[in-house]
């Protein structure tokens, strides 16, 4: 597995191609529960070669990120086109709201997961990989390399992200200027707004980390 916006993360304890439990996060009271996919996938990651940094990234993030209640699906898997396939309809029929995926976004051989991706697609949503391309090319010109894709699929969105723990903050996120503020709005400000359309439930997301952005038609009271 390659990424173009990363380098090869470095050696460490072999995890048997295991991944962090599942299990509900504590956040703010009120807000509505999610269930949410993550997907790692990776040849070397997954039979232990090196250990995974994909998913402890995912849910350090997502935990920030959100208000909401989260139940995490996580998945650790080699770069198999039908594997990554199964796993994304698995999570779907299972009913995460939302799918993240890293690593197997690059132009090598064994990278197809923009091919599995799409091959579970009932609607392709471009404007996520370009958004992301736009981003990492502020930091690497490789970024032209890089192939994530999004996707709708039943009442789920699912994303592809690099795989390299600082540019999935850098994607999702965005960049920020000393004072916070917002340079060039990372995708996950769209995220929320997405899964209105398609049906799922309402996320919450925390300014200070990812401000996302709703019509104000759309826009819920907050609860007491």
């Amino acid at each position: 597995m390659s990424d173009p916006n990363e380098t090869a993360p470095p050696p460490g304890r072999s995890q048997g191609g295991t991944a962090p439990s599942g299990g509900s996060e504590p956040h703010a009271v009120g807000s509505v529960g999610v269930k949410i996919g993550i997907v790692s996938i990776s040849d070397r990651a997954s039979t232990g070669v090196y250990q995974d940094q994909g998913l402890p990234a995912l849910q350090e993030w997502l935990t920030r990120a959100l208000k909401n209640p989260i139940t995490f699906e996580p998945r650790l898997i080699p770069d198999e086109a039908d594997r990554i396939s199964a796993t994304l309809i698995e999570l779907v029929d299972a009913g995460c709201a939302l799918v993240l995926t890293t690593g197997g976004t690059g132009p090598a051989k064994r990278d197809v997961t923009p091919e599995a991706t799409l091959a579970v697609a009932h609607k392709e949503m471009p404007g996520f990989g370009e958004q992301m391309r736009q981003i990492s090319l502020k930091f690497v010109p490789t970024a032209i390399l890089s192939r994530q894709v999004a996707v709708i699929r039943d009442n789920t969105l699912i994303i592809n992200l690099p795989g390299q723990p600082k540019s999935i903050a850098e994607t999702l996120e965005g960049l920020k200027d000393a004072d916070g503020k917002p340079l060039v709005h990372g995708i996950f400000a769209a995220v929320p707004y997405c899964i209105d359309l398609i049906g799922g439930p309402y996320l919450e997301t925390r300014d200070e980390v990812c401000k996302s952005f709703r019509p104000k038609s759309a826009v819920r009271p907050a609860k007491g």
